[in-house]
């Protein structure tokens, strides 16, 4: 019996649904059903009941997840305590950022945080959110800058920042690159650049649902992954690309960078910044970093 299997089940008793704990515990359905079924077979008895349309728990399965609910708080706990005295120990912050925050953020939040925080070594992640999560939940990062998943790990606390507004990448020569603004029907039949869902499912459905509202198909020209790539892309006049105003300052020749004018609901224009930790732990110098941010918001959100 292992704690990787319990916490399958408790996801399962929670939800009543594979697909939707797989996704809280970010992981194959697949797969944690090879747990569950693993965890039955160790016990010798059945924990569930499943059929095509539902799923739920057997008498002694009931009984057995409460049990499983207080280990797991335990362990979680025993885990939590351990990290918290490491870092009492060690003056180090480290912050995973994705690449807007990277970009856009801490370049301005970083020389405050050291004026007031001397004593403290700060450690740079980039890397994109579904990969920041796991590192924040482990331990290895104490806090991070992240789109915010839809759906959200209970022991993860996600405190909103701003949002961030999108510009339309064009290439200098486009019949586009003299317009001030540019609404999703004048992309109609352009072709475009966009992310690779699998690694950044926000920018990517974000084109995608803008089209989607405007009542067109969004013609997908070329996939590609880093935002450099996607804004070199553009100016080698392979096609336009919606990105978070932070890419023009990229500095990529031949790209012009216009704004997108978003229908009623300006929301869906813009892409969600969020902090993330670990719930119920405590850091002084994560703490200090907050401080700083959240004074700041509102400066930065109006350079976003």
């Amino acid at each position: 019996m292992e704690l990787r299997q319990l916490r399958c089940l408790i996801a399962v008793a929670d939800t009543l649904h594979f697909g939707r704990a797989a996704q809280r515990l970010n992981m194959l359905p697949a797969s944690l059903g090879r747990h569950i079924r693993l965890l039955e077979e160790s016990l010798g008895g059945r924990l569930l009941v499943r059929t095509t349309r539902s799923v739920s728990l057997t008498d002694a399965g009931r009984d057995f997840v409460e049990a499983a609910r207080e280990i797991v708080e335990r362990a979680e706990q025993l885990a939590t305590d351990f990290r918290e005295q490491q870092k009492e120990q060690s003056a180090v912050l480290r912050i995973g950022v994705i690449d807007s925050a990277a970009a856009g953020l801490m370049p301005q939040i970083l020389p405050r945080l050291r004026a007031g925080l001397p004593d403290v070594a700060i450690e740079l992640m980039e890397q994109k959110t579904i990969r920041l999560l796991p590192r924040v939940l482990t331990g290895r990062l104490d806090i991070a800058i992240v789109r915010p998943p839809e759906v959200r790990d209970a022991r993860l606390e996600f405190r909103p920042l701003f949002s961030e507004t999108l510009v339309v990448a064009v290439p200098q020569n486009h019949r586009l690159a003299a317009r001030k603004v540019i609404r999703v029907e004048d992309m109609a039949e352009e072709p475009l650049i966009v992310p690779d869902r699998r690694s950044r499912p926000h920018s990517h459905d974000m084109t995608m649902k803008l089209f989607l509202e405007a009542g067109l198909t969004a013609r997908v020209a070329q996939i590609a992954e880093e935002k450099q790539t996607i804004v070199s892309l553009v100016g080698t006049g392979v096609g336009l690309a919606i990105v978070p105003r932070w890419a023009s300052r990229l500095g990529v020749g031949g790209v012009t960078f216009i704004d997108l004018v978003p229908d009623r609901d300006r929301t869906k224009g813009e892409l969600a910044l969020a902090a993330v930790w670990l719930r119920d732990t405590r850091h002084a110098a994560r703490d200090a970093f907050m401080s700083v941010l959240e004074k700041d918001l509102a400066a930065l959100s109006a350079t976003a």
